[in-house]
């Protein structure tokens, strides 16, 4: 990450050269062009991810109240009907300063997604701008952001963005699960054949993650029929539990199936573990967006047994009141927090962002859309003693782009919208309560059926040499 805050910074002295002047850091290690760049663009996803939990810290409307009171109180806000209309600090943080952030990433990367259409290699004009010009990237990005504040809040602007948010935001599940079973596989590869080149720690470790993925996951299942299926009315988080416990149990006998062993002699147990302990996870998330409180607790209502639950008249959404404090209003944007559930998200977000960022061509342009058949000489790193002590940043795309870079700018323009979701617990603004938030039942849906999608694409993973073989998998 510093290697990515230097170059981006760097780029100030030379913004209007190559990636390679732009991304010259001494202390940074080597690195391919089209590494270096998709590490830059993470960067900003991840600054815009970090600033927009910032938003959420309760008492930041206090503080900034406290030591910006001129802002806070005297400046009227241009270019809206009411000219005389004061910024109001309570406002522009919480779930709604999360909506304007996330979306302005969502703009940035949807905009080059469309500029960088049909690249082909670095000889292209567009290259340059792809691989250069950081600083008035971080401009645009800037601009669009500041832009985005000034939004009116009662334009409905939150509503329409929150479907933008649930489409997105499921695509880029699907997404996260092609990767997270394609870091199960290659995990999963890489040890047994360490262990077949005799290294038999390799196999007590495949055995000692099997076995704690597989508890991991029962637990996670237990706790679901305790806290989240126990009262009357909760036969569909019932549904949900058993109904994945047997899809799980499915995917890990095909997974071992001789036949399927024959035609796929990597496909094991560490995955179907993986893949279950991950779909046990989508599952607990996904009874966590049930607007019925007396099916879905809460954390706070399992660590606290004392909090009971209150619902308000005019929504759906329910709020955990402890008992000795007066029924007070749902979440307002100064209130919010993370649930357990979207913290968990997050870092799973965190990781697959690294992953997808730094994985080699043939495991993370399986997403982000690679053209590139066979190794180049580009591929290899100039031999250069001269410059043996300084990070080489060359270009591995003169012949071939290494990655779609329209692909890419899309699969971040979706993560962007993914963490607006889970920042926001996937609640949905009140229509007729601006300040507040509801719980949102399409999310539920949308967590569980993603659940399913796991299984299958994990199935198909493991039949597939099976079923089609004419084909080479290897």
């Amino acid at each position: 990450m510093g290697c990515a805050i230097g170059s981006l910074f760097s780029s100030v002295a030379c913004c209007c050269g190559s990636a390679a002047c732009s991304l010259c850091c001494k202390a940074c290690p080597s690195m391919k062009n089209s590494t270096s760049t998709r590490l830059a663009y993470a960067f900003f996803l991840i600054l815009g991810a970090i600033v927009s939990a910032i938003m959420l810290i309760p008492g930041l409307g206090n503080t900034l109240k406290k030591v910006l009171p001129g802002v806070c109180t005297n400046i009227s806000i241009p270019f809206v009907i009411d000219h005389n209309q004061l910024i109001n600090c309570e406002s522009i943080i919480g779930y709604f300063a999360v909506y304007r952030v996330c979306f302005s990433l969502a703009c940035f990367y949807f905009l080059f997604m469309l500029l960088m259409a049909y690249v082909r290699s670095s000889r292209d004009p567009r290259a340059s701008i792809q691989n250069g010009f950081w600083f008035f990237k971080f401009l645009i990005l800037l601009g669009i952001c500041i832009g985005a504040f000034f939004i009116p809040q009662n334009a409905g602007f939150e509503e329409v963005l929150m479907y933008f948010g649930i489409i997105g935001g499921f695509l880029f599940i699907l997404i996260q699960l092609i990767l997270i079973i394609d870091f199960a596989h290659s995990w999963n590869e890489s040890w047994v054949e360490k262990f077949e080149n005799g290294d038999k720690e390799y196999y007590y470790g495949l055995f000692i993650f099997t076995g704690i993925f597989y508890i991991l996951a029962l637990v996670i299942a237990i706790l679901g029929y305790i806290y989240y299926a126990s009262n009357a009315g909760c036969g569909l988080h019932i549904f949900f539990i058993t109904f994945n416990l047997v899809l799980c149990v499915l995917a890990t006998v095909i997974s071992v199936l001789p036949k399927v062993q024959e035609y796929n002699s990597t496909s094991g147990i560490l995955q179907s573990s993986f893949v279950t302990l991950y779909v046990m996870y989508l599952t607990w998330s996904a009874m966590s967006n049930n607007s019925n409180r007396q099916c879905n607790p809460g954390i706070i209502g399992i660590v606290h047994p004392s909090v009971i639950t209150t619902t308000r008249s005019n929504s759906n959404f329910t709020t955990l009141i402890p008992t000795t404090v007066s029924p007070v209003q749902p979440y307002s944007p100064s209130s919010h927090v993370l649930d357990t559930p979207s913290i968990v998200s997050l870092i799973l977000w965190f990781m697959v962002i690294l992953y997808s960022t730094f994985s080699s061509a043939s495991k993370g342009d399986k997403i982000l859309g690679s053209n590139r058949e066979t190794t180049s000489l580009t591929d290899i790193e100039p031999d250069d003693d001269k410059e043996s002590d300084r990070q080489k940043v060359w270009d591995d795309e003169s012949d071939q782009v290494a990655y779609s870079y329209s692909g890419c700018h899309f699969v971040f323009g979706l993560a962007s919208l993914y963490v607006m979701m889970t920042l926001t617990n996937w609640y949905k603004p009140n229509s007729s309560d601006l300040t507040s938030f509801t719980a949102n039942e399409p999310s539920m849906w949308v967590k569980i059926v993603s659940s399913w999608l796991c299984i299958i694409l994990y199935i198909w993973t493991c039949i597939a040499p099976l079923v089609l073989k004419d084909r080479d998998f290897s």
